[in-house]
């Protein structure tokens, strides 16, 4: 059907373009509105994208050199002198959001000879209008900032196929198009093979100047009006997906069928999404007959709690929170923490609690609960969420949850042993307290942290702390490199990078961050998703994740330690794995990181709530996963013992300072 569409615009292209052009064997341009060619290009750009926002700190818009496609030359790089930038005309965190553009008299794109007529000519130039964003702060963007060269394939004036055959070719939308004078042709159509820019397109003589080409007709149609009007595409992938308006049951079966497609680890993780239906689509339906609003929520989070995905969840918090909020409740009284060698100890006891008025202390081994070995009785926890990726962190989840207890259930028996005295058994009443579950022996977070911080310590080495890839990436490259440039000047003996609170977000980000710590460009890892015209994931070579190192003067090519532990989650794991290459970085830690490693997309369903679902498979280069379900492991790993637990100093930090200075 698509070819028969081409064939018949051919046709229609042969009878309506028959005059030659002087001094040209091709028949002319179907020009519409000739005002003598566009001076401003005005636009808007509609997104739905919950993600497109974020960490945005210099949205551009500009004439994006097309040279690259018309060679498809994957590296190309817009030089800086073709990139004519725009200006945002509203607030660009609120979609759509509009733009503006005047076009320079005389652009300086790459000319491309495009008429397939053998002969050599000057050419034209080709853009497209899109949107980027200018991370490394140059005034133009640079080679990271177009995350290695091409085209775009998202939010520019071009649609581009996500067909594995046609892979990013372009197949619709606006070109802005220049010539430098009347003797230059242009494809008016995609040809037979449907693709630009090929020997079986056919051709046209054009008109000096600019030109926006409409391809989304056939034949193409030349528009000169001087003021136009383009707008930029999110493409259907990037889009959110939306279930909201389908009935509990209907967007149950759209939810499932999702899961059954496009999650990324079905087989390695073992779901099965047939056994899901028939447990839980008989909940959705009697909420949907009944109207039962917190039926549905409650059903809908069993099921995407029960997936064994770190990334898996749902929001917004507060349409769960009274669940969680009944789940977690009723307390002891005390928080417990395991020793690799199968103890439990107290590490924190709530002032005025069950277990502080039965004399417990911090420090106290736990000896049984309920009548049952401890070792036992945290194996047998079940957590209310087992939205864990790795077994380490169901575990470190299993000790959080063993001391929750609905409220009204009879007193627990805990047998534990003070330090310096005898084994001692006390019934504890189950008590309305939060303080125990969330418990954490670090200092928690304010909100007013930097993306990254850093400082010295007395030993000369440097201690960075990277809270997040989901903060303001421009602040957080201004940050990174200041802290840098100041290691390389004051040769500081080592760096110390401390991950164990970054929770993730760009990946893109955490890679180029990594990327300072070499020099030469390094591939470090594939990535896969589903692919509807093939019926499985499909691995684009093109599509690596990919280390471009800055320049020789913001390379810090010294010693390395990264800390880790299981809050690393994401693209916090694909920083640490990244240094752990050729040995680059010691990773130093208690435990691996979560296990989280792929790509994430949300999408809606009825009543307000958002899912997200890991779409995207994360491997190294040999294709094996690396991350999701394992984590990066320590490779100095400090055991978790009854001195390490209650030491009054960091010993992580303490542990990664002695192996920078050689003790």
């Amino acid at each position: 059907m698509v070819k028969l569409r081409k064939l018949l615009g051919m046709v229609a292209l042969l009878a309506l373009c028959v005059t030659p052009a002087l001094g040209q064997g091709f028949p002319r341009a179907n020009v519409i509105n000739d005002e003598g060619g566009p001076v401003v290009i005005n636009g808007s750009v509609t997104y739905t994208n919950p993600f497109f926002t974020s960490g945005t700190a210099a949205p551009l818009i500009i004439l994006e050199d097309q040279a690259g496609f018309v060679d498809r030359n994957e590296s190309f790089l817009f030089p800086p002198e073709s990139q004519a930038l725009g200006q945002i005309t509203s607030d660009f965190y609120t979609s759509p959001f509009t733009y503006s553009l005047a076009l320079p008299l005389e652009p300086q794109g790459t000319l491309r000879d495009v008429d397939q007529d053998g002969q050599t000519d000057s050419g034209v130039m080709v853009f497209a209008v899109a949107y980027w964003e200018n991370i490394w702060g140059d005034p133009f963007l640079e080679k990271r900032d177009q995350q290695g060269g091409g085209w775009s394939t998202a939010y520019a004036s071009t649609l581009v196929s996500d067909d594995p055959e046609f892979l990013r070719e372009i197949v619709g939308g606006k070109f802005l198009i220049y010539a430098p004078d009347d003797q230059q042709a242009f494809p008016s159509g995609f040809g037979a093979d449907e693709m630009l820019f090929t020997e079986d397109d056919p051709i046209v003589a054009i008109s000096q100047g600019y030109s926006v080409v409409d391809l989304d007709v056939e034949p193409f149609t030349f528009d000169r009006s001087r003021v136009q009007d383009v707008e930029l595409y999110e493409p259907e992938g990037a889009a959110l997906v939306d279930f909201s308006d389908q009935s509990y049951t209907e967007a149950f079966d759209s939810m499932v069928e999702k899961f059954r497609t496009d999650y990324a680890f079905n087989e390695y993780k073992g779901l099965d999404w047939d056994s899901v239906v028939r447990k839980f689509r008989p909940r959705f339906e009697a909420a949907e007959q009944s109207g039962d609003s917190q039926a549905y929520l409650d059903a809908l989070a069993d099921v995407i709690w029960g997936v064994p995905d770190g990334h898996v969840n749902v929001s917004p918090f507060d349409l769960f929170v009274d669940r969680v909020r009944t789940a977690v409740q009723g307390g002891l009284g005390f928080t417990l923490r395991e020793t690799d060698d199968g103890r439990s100890y107290v590490v924190f006891v709530v002032e005025n609690s069950a277990a502080a008025r039965a004399g417990m202390q911090v420090g106290a081994e736990i000896v049984s609960m309920g009548g049952r070995p401890i070792a036992e009785w945290i194996t047998r926890t079940q957590p209310v969420s087992e939205t864990y990726s790795t077994p380490h962190n169901r575990r470190l989840g299993q000790m959080r949850w063993a001391t929750r207890f609905p409220m009204g259930t009879p007193p627990v028996s805990v047998e534990f042993i003070n330090p310096g005295q005898s084994a001692q058994t006390a019934d504890l009443p189950v008590e309305l307290e939060f303080d125990s579950f969330f418990y954490t022996p670090s200092q928690p977070l304010t909100g007013w942290e930097l993306p990254v911080e850093f400082t010295i310590l007395d030993s000369g080495v440097v201690y960075a702390k990277i809270f997040s890839f989901f903060d303001n990436q421009l602040l957080s490259i201004q940050l990174w490199e200041r802290m840098i440039r100041q290691a390389n000047e004051q040769g500081a003996p080592g760096l110390i990078i401390d991950m164990r609170e970054n929770g993730g977000g760009s990946s893109f980000l955490s890679d180029q961050m990594a990327a300072y710590f070499f020099s030469e460009e390094r591939v470090v890892g594939r990535r896969g998703a589903y692919s509807e015209e093939l019926g499985e994931f499909f691995f684009d070579p093109r599509s690596d994740s990919i280390m471009y190192p800055p320049s020789d003067d913001l390379q810090y090519l010294g010693e390395v330690v990264v800390l880790v532990g299981p809050d690393c989650a994401s693209a916090c794991e694909r920083f640490a794995y990244n240094l752990t290459i050729d040995q680059r970085a010691e990773i130093v830690g208690h435990y691996p990181t979560a296990g989280l490693g792929g790509g994430v997309e949300d999408f809606r369903m009825p009543e307000g709530v958002t899912v997200r679902i890991t779409v995207v498979r994360s491997t190294d280069l040999e294709g094996n996963i690396h991350i999701e379900g394992l984590g990066v492991a320590p490779t100095r790993r400090v055991p978790v013992t009854y001195e390490t637990l209650f030491a009054t100093e960091d010993v992580l930090l303490a542990e990664a300072e002695a192996v920078l200075l050689g003790r």
